[in-house]
């Protein structure tokens, strides 16, 4: 059975649930997750600030939630590998934290 690594757990926690931001990182993900994005069609897609939406990417790839391809104005972001590998541990965190807002 696949345990979750448990340092994206945390992680996921904070950038999620436990920081101002949260609920825009956690679409973000899920944008990206549903097709890779750059950061203007990421801004486009969710009705967001093109700043706002950069900043949130910064801190998703500082954590390694997201990782760039290419370069300039068309870096593509994808989920890294250990993001896509623990996307349900995600889902879960996501849920929960909608459950609560509601």
């Amino acid at each position: 059975m696949f345990r979750p690594s448990k340092t994206i757990q945390y992680m996921l926690w904070w950038l999620i649930a436990g920081t101002k931001g949260g609920d825009t990182r956690g679409r973000i993900i899920l944008a990206i997750k549903e097709m890779p994005r750059n950061a203007n069609q990421l801004s486009e897609a969710l009705k967001m600030d093109y700043k706002s939406t950069r900043q949130h990417l910064k801190v998703l790839e500082k954590n390694k939630i997201v990782m760039p391809v290419g370069s300039g104005y068309g870096i593509t972001y994808l989920l890294s590998t250990e993001m896509e590998e623990n996307f349900v541990e995600f889902e879960k965190i996501w849920e929960r934290v909608g459950k609560a807002k509601k």
